[in-house]
């Protein structure tokens, strides 16, 4: 995945969020654009531990959380704070679209 630039982050986020009124509805359609693209299971290290990200939700805070295993053990991930490996999965964009989306405007 090539890195884009904040036009087309922007797009994609219009993309996921025309028809949402408030900022519930906004994540909801971000969470169904990951949902529907990133393409599920892939590797990827936290805290240098590989983990297997298994499905994407969103929690009782209303956030997209990334749902991680390794063995048997289990934990979810803000979205937000969740490394990618390089390469990226297929549908990465998605998330990088959410990071813009949660991200305070930088001008």
């Amino acid at each position: 995945m090539n890195r884009l630039n904040r036009a087309q982050l922007q797009a994609l986020v219009d993309e996921a969020t025309v028809d949402a009124h408030d900022q519930d509805e906004q994540v909801m359609g971000l969470h169904t654009m990951i949902e529907d693209n990133l393409a599920l299971p892939f590797e990827t290290t936290v805290l240098g531990v590989g983990v297997t990200v298994d499905s994407v939700d969103l929690n009782d805070r209303g956030d997209i959380v990334a749902f991680c295993s390794r063995d048997r053990l289990q934990q979810s991930i803000p979205l937000l704070d969740l490394p990618l490996p390089s390469p990226p999965p297929q549908g990465a964009e998605w998330i990088e679209a959410y990071r813009h989306w949660a991200s305070p405007a930088s001008d």
